[in-house]
């Protein structure tokens, strides 16, 4: 089977594919092909178009299962039907995360944020398998050591496997509207609540605007969402926006860098297939011819441009597999 086929960038060679539809079934694939590699909603993968040499374990394992107001969900669970089924109950702390492509197991390894949401903040902890010894323990929240868009599973990616996560997910009014952009679609003030409904319908349209809700006839979706991490810098270039982070230094604006290097929507290198979002600088799309070489060679023409413009180096955010920027 070709990576491409189960990548929502529509990108990467062959593989040797194992489906795995319980969560009993991961250990078995696994004492079998220790080396494989595991994939669900392939959102966050590029692989290379030679593919990878590695069995890949296609996690397919999905539901839930409720206890109160905690919610023990497979790891291949997709990711907004989970939200779109608490959003429905009147249930707040992943509402922000709505229209995210992917799996519900894939959350945790990249703490998925947006909107000023992030998932680590309902997480109440996580059934983890060790890949050295077959073991299943069950791990609290800190243990995973989230940090913005990072884990210890996103650091050390050979070394467990994400089975199911616990959220707690209580009723009530949205968390308090963190993001200025989406308070301003909502009509509120920055701190205010709202009904979760609310804040899941003004955000699958601001990234519809963006073409980060997949859709098959759009090709802006054709992406791996956010292909590189708003940096942390020491000081905000000039004009830029900026965010104070507790050790003191600054979370800026990938996009805005982009842009303001001279990378615009759209652009594109001569003769390749894939090309910047028409709709978001941070969105590398395949256009539908496209290969993962031009893919990097793109990723690579935006980071120098930005390192060269203003000295910050541009860092990815999806996994790459068998290939490197």
């Amino acid at each position: 089977m070709r990576l491409a086929d189960l990548t929502t960038i529509r990108l990467g060679g062959p593989a040797s594919v194992h489906v795995v539809d319980t969560l009993a079934g991961v250990p078995e694939v696994l004492r079998e092909h220790p080396d494989a590699r595991v994939l669900a909603g392939g959102s966050n993968v590029v692989a290379a178009d030679d593919g990878v040499a590695e069995p890949v374990l296609l996690m397919r394992a999905s539901g839930w299962q409720q206890h109160g107001d905690q919610f023990i969900v497979s790891a291949g669970t997709v990711w907004d039907e989970f939200v779109a089924a608490m959003v429905a109950e009147g249930r707040r702390g992943i509402e922000a995360l709505s229209g995210i492509p992917g799996s519900v197991g894939a959350t945790p390894i990249q703490n998925v944020g947006a909107y000023g949401q992030e998932v680590a903040g309902s997480i109440a902890g996580l059934r983890v398998l060790d890949r050295a010894t077959g073991e299943i323990t069950t791990w609290p929240a800190p243990r995973a050591q989230f940090g913005y868009r990072d884990s210890t599973f996103k650091r050390h990616p050979a070394d467990h496997v994400v089975l199911a996560v616990a959220f707690d997910l209580p009723v009530g009014p949205s968390a308090p509207i963190a993001y200025a952009e989406l308070a301003r679609t909502l009509g509120v003030d920055v701190g205010a609540s709202v009904p979760v409904a609310e804040v899941r319908a003004a955000v699958l349209d601001l990234r519809r605007g963006k073409g980060m809700v997949l859709d098959a006839q759009d090709p802006d979706t054709c992406s791996v969402g956010s292909f590189f991490t708003n940096p942390i810098v020491e000081a905000v270039p000039d004009g830029a926006p900026g965010w104070p982070q507790p050790d003191g230094r600054h979370k800026t604006s990938a996009a805005w860098l982009i842009e303001n290097a001279g990378v615009h929507k759209g652009f594109r290198l001569p003769g390749a297939d894939v090309a910047v979002s028409s709709k978001h600088t941070l969105a590398l799309t395949n256009r539908g011819g496209g290969t993962t070489a031009q893919l990097l060679d793109l990723a690579r023409e935006v980071r120098s441009r930005v390192e060269e413009r203003f000295g910050v180096r541009l860092v990815p955010e999806p996994v790459l597999w068998g290939c490197q920027l």
